[in-house]
């Protein structure tokens, strides 16, 4: 993959069951997680990822350039729509965007080899994960236990070698802790997409090769049509607005500045429609300009 040389691997231990030496990044749970599987999807299984317990601990070690090479950060999913959080943390960040990844999230029962679906008792995972396999569930007469974490919740069913408990996450989270799936993809929604965007600090992200989508935020001035003038400068550019999120701007009278992710053929595309746009916004920022993961 071209993207998967933007980053220089470093010497490093690498995670477990995982070969070679690969980088570091910052990801939001516990190894296992879908966070996980989106690095090794972008990297490489050789990635080496640093848990953290909030996005804002991502966001604050992947810039941190003696903490880590980076860090992959979900920023939107199909069904629940954008997490608005991690929008602001980015925006408030230096970090730069130099891709995307879009994971289908596919969750497994898991169970401790040799137990029975006759032997569970209780199932434990993220109230999400389990809101997902509510059809599937629902069959059984099982104790639903919510936890913090998909791959947490993995773990722990490792560690105590219960034969009476099961737990809902990812395949990645079966062969950390040695587990079996006993029941393969049992969320409801077949159609069920994560989009995690791949971080790198400011002035150390190199340029992607053939770039063909950018991540931009603006705001305008508070006059009429203000925003319906850059949009169609947008739109005579031939770029596709795949994204436009509004946020209100702090301390402001209903002003608001927009994220829009654009798709385009060409890189030159791009930057005349961005010296179009500028002088009909106040300010203009580019958070990258990547490939498009789709």
């Amino acid at each position: 993959m071209e993207q998967q040389r933007q980053l220089d691997p470093l010497n490093n231990s690498s995670s477990p069951k995982t070969a070679g030496k690969g980088i570091r990044v910052s990801i939001q749970g516990y190894e296992g997680s879908f966070h996980q599987v989106a690095a090794q999807q972008f990297f490489g299984a050789a990635v080496e990822v640093i848990p953290c317990a909030t996005f804002r601990e991502v966001v604050k070690i992947a810039a941190n350039k003696k903490e880590s090479e980076g860090g992959v950060m979900a920023i939107e999913n199909s069904i629940a729509g954008s997490i608005l959080p991690n929008y602001n943390l980015l925006q408030k960040s230096n970090l730069t965007i130099i891709g995307e990844i879009y994971l289908p999230i596919k969750q497994q029962l898991l169970v401790n080899p040799g137990v029975k679906l006759e032997d569970i008792r209780e199932v434990h995972s993220h109230h999400m994960a389990i809101q997902q396999c509510l059809e599937f569930l629902d069959k059984y007469d099982w104790k639903l236990v919510e936890t913090e974490d998909t791959a947490l919740s993995a773990k722990h069913l490792h560690q105590h070698r219960s034969k009476h408990t099961a737990a809902i996450a990812s395949k990645l989270a079966a062969d950390l802790f040695e587990l079996e799936v006993l029941a393969p993809n049992i969320h409801t929604m077949k159609s069920n997409y994560t989009r995690f965007l791949v971080l790198q600090p400011e002035g150390v992200a190199q340029p992607v090769a053939d770039a063909n989508k950018a991540s931009v935020n603006f705001h305008t001035d508070h006059s009429r049509g203000s925003l319906a003038r850059v949009l169609s400068k947008i739109a005579e550019g031939g770029i596709n607005l795949s994204k436009l999120q509004s946020f209100p701007i702090p301390g402001s009278d209903w002003e608001y500045s927009f994220h829009a992710d654009m798709e385009f053929d060409a890189l030159e595309q791009f930057n005349t429609v961005i010296e179009q746009i500028k002088p009909i916004t106040a300010e203009l920022k580019i958070y990258g300009v990547y490939k498009n993961g789709k």
